[in-house]
């Protein structure tokens, strides 16, 4: 999701009712920090590279020739995908009035742009997705990325996309991951938002990007949980790669940046 603070969304039941609910009903990260408030795009190749690799903001044209999580994860035998709504057909590498391709970070990394196959087959719409459900397809690794209405980034400017419209879009996704049997027993849903409203951060970033709310959906983290660590981005994909035993990717090896742990039974 995209751009509200925590205290914009932790509390606002008239706009995020659905949030709300799940943040109440499993585990909510209480003080968990995006990377930078210099765009989406920066966060979000933060999230699965380990660091910015020098991208400023949101307008970046730089391919970046680093490994990246999906690399670490075919490595070690599994897959992923991400699911881009507005998309208009697989490995798209354009702007539309609805995609972008700033919300897009594995577009950005040179193995996978510049990989035809496998820009084709992991990079598609998120329409892919219920199919997928539907076969009992889907990866170990899926990042699920709203249009620009549905992320509620277009909120302020486009009146038919409310943060209202934003939280009844991400409630009908989280129930059909939810209805997915595979996903009831060893999996994690992650929701998080790409930034807050502030430049404050925490895990010895003193300018990064906000304070944003994250919940985690497991049947092996706590019911109406809320743990108060420190984290980032940075320790999301330390997590990640910890779990299943993969080195740690640029700043995820900070000792500062914890593994996500306090929340599992």
């Amino acid at each position: 999701m995209e751009n509200l603070e925590f205290s914009s969304t932790i509390g606002n039941y008239r706009d995020l009712p659905n949030f709300n609910a799940y943040a109440k009903q499993y585990t909510l990260l209480t003080q968990y920090y995006a990377i930078s408030r210099a765009g989406s795009l920066l966060n979000y190749i933060a999230m699965i590279g380990g660091d910015t690799f020098g991208v400023k903001d949101n307008f970046s044209t730089l391919v970046i020739k680093a490994s990246s999580l999906p690399d670490q994860i075919e490595q070690s035998g599994r897959t992923w995908k991400t699911y881009q709504e507005s998309m208009p057909k697989p490995c798209y590498l354009q702007d539309t009035l609805s995609y972008v391709l700033k919300h897009n970070p594995f577009a950005y990394f040179d193995s996978i742009r510049n990989n035809p196959e496998r820009c084709q087959h992991d990079m598609v719409p998120l329409t892919n997705l219920d199919t997928d459900l539907q076969n009992d397809a889907l990866p170990n690794y899926a990042f699920i990325m709203p249009n620009l209405c549905h992320s509620a980034h277009d909120w302020y400017t486009d009146p038919k996309c409310t943060i209202k419209v934003a939280d009844d879009w991400l409630g009908t996704t989280v129930n059909k991951l939810l209805n997915y049997t595979p996903l009831k027993e060893n999996s994690l849903i992650v929701l998080t938002w790409d930034e807050g409203q502030g430049n404050h951060g925490c895990c010895g970033m003193d300018v990064a990007g906000g304070r944003v709310a994250t919940i985690l959906i497991s049947s092996l983290a706590k019911a109406g949980f809320q743990d108060a660590t420190p984290y980032t981005h940075y320790s999301l994909l330390k997590t990640i790669e910890t779990a299943w035993g993969m080195p740690l990717l640029g700043h995820a090896a900070d000792p500062q940046m914890v593994v996500i742990e306090a929340p599992w039974k």
